[in-house]
Parts: structure tokens; sequence; C-alpha cells
């Protein structure tokens, strides 16, 4: 499986991302505009960098063109898509079958919510993405997942109806359980559950689900 790693611009704790990059291997990492920042902050160099440039400081920008090992891509500033949603089809176009994204939560809730929206291009390219940050593991399903205990992320599972319902729901291995059960929107019952088995499985019929798994501290 060919992995990727893109580092986007928002909040990102330096410790717990350094230590990431650190552990995983990846096939290629990407840096989406002030993406750059936490790798001249922290002595790495991506693979690639794309971007519009107009949220990163001159003196990074400088830096990394004079490395000639990177792949650039610059970007109109008048468009459509973020950075970030360009940079994931991008490494979708170079055989990315797994994304993670750092830095795409933080403190602009607009920006938050409109990468989640982009974990929706992996159910349609059926690429598997991740918000990653230091307390959340974020990801989209349409279709039924397993949990192992020993590499769950955090203490938690929370499910979120990202359809107006998902029909058939069923948690088993879980602090609480639920046997064909349609989760419908504006409704908080899906919030902090409990892996308690080795193994829990999440299935559903028809929908989509937004998974978060979160921890309240490192």
């Amino acid at each position: 499986m060919k992995r990727f790693l893109l580092v986007a611009g928002g909040s990102i704790q330096d410790s717990f991302a350094t230590e990431y990059l650190k552990a995983e291997k990846f096939d290629c990492i990407l840096a989406a505009d002030s993406g750059m920042e936490f790798f001249y902050r922290n002595g790495f160099v991506p693979d690639v960098i794309i971007g519009d440039f107009d949220s990163v400081r001159q003196e990074t920008l400088s830096y990394f063109k004079e490395k000639e090992q990177i792949l650039w891509q610059e970007l109109n500033p008048i468009k459509d898509d973020t950075d970030t949603e360009s940079a994931i089809r991008r490494a979708i176009s170079m055989g990315a079958e797994e994304i993670v994204v750092l830095g795409a939560t933080g403190t602009r809730l607009d920006h938050v919510l409109g990468n989640i929206e982009l974990l929706g291009i992996g159910l349609l390219e059926h690429v598997k993405i991740y918000l990653l940050d230091a307390y959340n593991r974020i990801q989209m399903i349409d279709t039924g997942i397993r949990l192992d205990k020993q590499n769950q992320f955090g203490d938690y599972v929370s499910l979120i109806p990202y359809t107006q319902s998902v029909k058939g729901l069923t948690l088993t291995g879980m602090k609480y359980p639920l046997d064909h059960y349609e989760l419908k929107g504006f409704c908080s019952l899906g919030i902090s559950n409990e892996i308690q088995e080795d193994v829990a499985e999440i299935s559903f019929e028809d929908g989509i689900l937004i998974v978060v798994e979160s921890r309240d501290r490192m």
C-alpha cells in the first residue's frame, strides 16, 4: 500500500508530529502551502510542495526553493478549492492508497469542517484518508470497519452520521453496543463510546459515518 503524508497549514503540535513522522513510513510527503512552516521549524524536507503560497513566510519559501529535490506545484490564488484539497488530489494522482493529513484542524472551524468534508474524496476515489492531530484521528466510512483495541487512537470512539441517517448500525466489542439501529442526524447518541473487547466492529447497511477516535490528553 502506498502511504502518503500531507501536512496542511492548520494547527500542529510539533512534538507529536515529529515523533509520528519519525515512527511511520511514507512513500511520499507533501506540504500544502504554509504546511511548509512545520518542515522548516523541524528540519524536514518534503518531497512535494503545493499551494498558492499566499500564507507562507518568504524566508521559508526561499529556503525550500533552494532544495533541488523538491517537486513544486504552484496554484493560482484565485481558485475554487483550498490548497489542502489540491494537495489531496495531487497525492491521489500520484498513486496514494492511504493519505494521512496533519495540520487539518485548529482554531478556524470553517477550515476544520471543510477538511472533514474532503474525506469524502477518499470514498469517491477508494483511497483511505485520515485527519490526524495530537488528540484526534478522523475518518469517513461508507462500509463497516474493525478497530483493534491495541492499535486504537486514544480512548474514545465517536460516530457522527454524515448522511441524514445511517441505517442498520451495529456495534460490537464496545461499551455501548447497538443492533441494527438507525442513527439519525441532529443527535449526539454516537459520541464517546469505548472499545472494550480486543476488536470492535462497526457495520451498517446504508449511509456514511464520520468516525472520530480521540483522547483528552497525551
